[in-house]
C-alpha cells in the first residue's frame, strides 16, 4: 500500500473510484489510472479512496483524518 496512491485517487468522485473497484474485481482494466505493482495493490488503493470519500462524505472525519485511520486499519489487518 502507497499513501501517495491512494492521495491520487481522491481526486475521482465516488462512482469512479466504484467503478474501478468492479472492473479490477472482474480482472479488468480501470478506466482511471491507479497505481501499484498488481491487481491486489491497485485494489487495496482503490478500497482506500472509497472509504475515505465515504467516511468524509457522512461527516465523520475529514480527508486527513480518515486517510490516517485507513491506514491504521490496513497496518492492524497486517498484525
Amino acid at each position: 500500500m502507497k499513501v501517495p496512491a491512494i492521495k491520487k485517487l481522491l481526486h475521482h468522485d465516488l462512482s469512479e473510484l466504484k467503478k474501478a473497484e468492479e472492473l479490477l474485481s472482474e480482472e479488468q482494466a480501470p478506466q482511471i489510472e491507479i497505481e501499484g505493482e498488481d491487481e491486489g495493490e491497485k485494489l487495496t488503493h482503490v478500497f482506500g479512496a472509497i472509504w475515505i470519500k465515504e467516511k468524509v462524505a457522512s461527516g465523520e472525519m475529514n480527508e486527513r483524518e480518515a486517510l490516517r485511520a485507513f491506514t491504521e486499519k490496513v497496518r492492524n489487518s497486517i498484525n
